[in-house]
């Protein structure tokens, strides 16, 4: 049996609506979120490259020109790590708190993905029992009924546990791929700073 839009939103009711305006909150989040990490990671990520080689060929005084020259998140926290006065203790929680100030401004809004998701299918379960009982009712009401109408009753019911697939699988695709690219960032920013500590500060108290 085909389905038409109009008999697939009415199979689904309020709940399929409601799946697909989730749908689109999710897709707006993922091409918010991606626009802004080909802005922030992916640019930074070249220049981590270049640090990255400058630092292991020790041209650490061409590292520190380069970092003060540039304008972008990385060479703003290492000027300031460097510009800290403090123990290399010190120095390590005021990067720690760097980090988590950048960090909250990269995930922010992936929690919302997340929990799409998670709760989606779940959303979507629930539509197609509701539906499931409804065709039971109906079958119950009219118990001349074949075998057919509890059929067509269960087949329009599960378009809701579709639905709820069908919004949580790019959405957790998208977590994972965005959440994956921040632990990498992060660690390759977390080597600098700490070749940048041990090269200047490994002389000083902790």
């Amino acid at each position: 049996m085909e389905f038409t839009l109009k008999e697939i939103l009415k199979a689904g009711g309020p709940i399929f609506i409601f799946l697909i305006l989730l749908s689109i909150y999710s897709l707006a989040i993922i091409i918010e979120k991606y626009k802004e990490f080909k802005k922030i990671v992916s640019k930074n990520s070249v220049i981590i490259s270049k640090y990255l080689s400058l630092l292991k060929n020790s041209k650490t005084e061409d590292f520190i020109k380069n970092a003060i020259s540039q304008k972008n998140m990385i060479s703003e926290i290492i000027i300031n790590l460097i510009n800290h006065r403090g123990t290399i203790r010190e120095k390590r929680e005021y990067l720690a708190s760097m980090m988590e100030y950048h960090n909250s401004i990269l995930t922010k809004k992936l929690n919302a993905l997340a929990t799409i998701g998670s709760t989606a299918p779940f959303i979507g379960l629930f539509g197609t029992v509701i539906g499931v009982i409804r065709a039971f009712k109906d079958m119950a009401a009219f118990q001349s009924a074949g075998p057919s109408v509890i059929a067509q009753g269960i087949s329009e019911a599960l378009v809701n546990t579709a639905m709820g697939l069908f919004v949580a699988i790019p959405a957790v695709v998208a977590y994972n791929y965005f959440v994956s690219h921040i632990n990498r960032f992060n660690s390759e920013l977390n080597w600098i700073i700490e070749q940048i500590i041990d090269r200047y500060y490994k002389n000083e108290n902790t």
